[in-house]
């Protein structure tokens, strides 16, 4: 049996969430402790790491394939490693051994990211004939505009990221609460600045700012504007479990806006997260208005550390 990647140090197996330890009481002590040390180490290195949290992923998987809880580690991981082949067939596999029909989203953008818009855009309309919820609903539909992007129905695209955001979208009734609406509005502020629309794009990117400055940098990142990095305090840097609620803009790409927009910077560690200013400026009123939310001032401006 492949040893696997070494663990890293402070990962700790009884971390696991306890429904996934229980699924693994069916193997012996000394390989369950091992699989669930490898599936947090996962968990642990997603957001910083993808590629060595897929092959902690693998690891587990090769001592615990039947378990349907480590396919799903394993399609989450090759999703975020840009692995997208190996992602939908581990999610389908988990689908089938657990009965779960969740990832509808993540299985379509992984149908897009291989080239196969069609299918993607049956997976979606195939999910949106059942029950979804409104964060879903809001992924289905990013996925969506993005494969009528891919096949050049621009329009159409723009039509469905305006359905979603009420038919009428008016970027005042943003709310933080709401991150499935944050993210379609990002993705169309996107596709308004694609179109030469500079001055809606920008209202919108300053409503949400004004609703949640994190999603406003967010959206800008994706559009590829450059920013300048200036270092700050550490700070500690935390993990989400996968989901759903890990697909954003950047899953769905938008290729054609980035290629227009220019290529987007990578990101910083999260250990030492950079405060990003950017080099291109908003409306005045919209810059002023980020600038208070996210606490910068003119110090912050001339390069000095901004306080975290």
């Amino acid at each position: 049996m492949p040893r696997g990647p070494e663990i890293p140090e402070g990962v700790d197996p009884r971390d696991l969430d306890p429904a996934v330890r229980g699924a693994l009481r069916g193997l012996d002590p000394r390989n369950a402790q091992t699989v669930a040390a490898h599936l947090v180490a996962a968990g642990t290195l997603l957001d910083d790491d993808p590629a060595e949290a897929l092959a902690h992923a693998r690891a587990a998987r090769d001592r615990a394939s039947r378990i349907a809880a480590v396919r799903e580690a394993v399609g989450v991981a090759a999703y975020h490693a840009g692995d997208y082949a190996e992602a939908a067939r581990e999610i389908r596999a988990y689908r089938r051994m657990s009965g779960d029909q969740g990832y509808r989203a993540v299985l379509a953008d992984c149908e897009r990211a291989l080239g196969r818009p069609d299918v993607a855009l049956r997976l979606v309309a195939e999910a949106l004939a059942g029950d979804v919820d409104a964060d879903e609903r809001a992924e289905l539909r990013l996925v969506e505009a993005g494969a009528r992007m891919d096949l050049g129905e621009t329009a159409a695209a723009r039509l469905v990221l305006e359905a979603e955001l009420g038919g009428r979208p008016d970027p005042s009734q943003l709310r933080d609460q709401d991150q499935g609406r944050l993210r379609v509005a990002s993705a169309y502020a996107g596709l308004l600045r694609s179109q030469g629309e500079e001055d809606r794009a920008d209202e919108w990117l300053g409503a949400i700012a004004a609703a949640d400055p994190d999603a406003a940098l967010g959206a800008v990142d994706d559009l590829g504007v450059e920013f300048l990095e200036v270092e700050l305090e550490d700070e500690d840097a935390g993990f989400e479990d996968a989901g759903l609620e890990d697909v954003g803009l950047e899953d769905v790409g938008f290729e054609d806006v980035e290629a227009e927009a220019g290529d987007e910077p990578p990101a910083p560690p999260a250990e030492n997260r950079a405060a990003r200013v950017p080099r291109m400026t908003f409306d005045e009123e919209v810059e002023a208005e980020v600038a208070e939310l996210l606490g910068e001032t003119d110090d912050d401006a001339d390069g000095a550390t901004p306080q975290a």
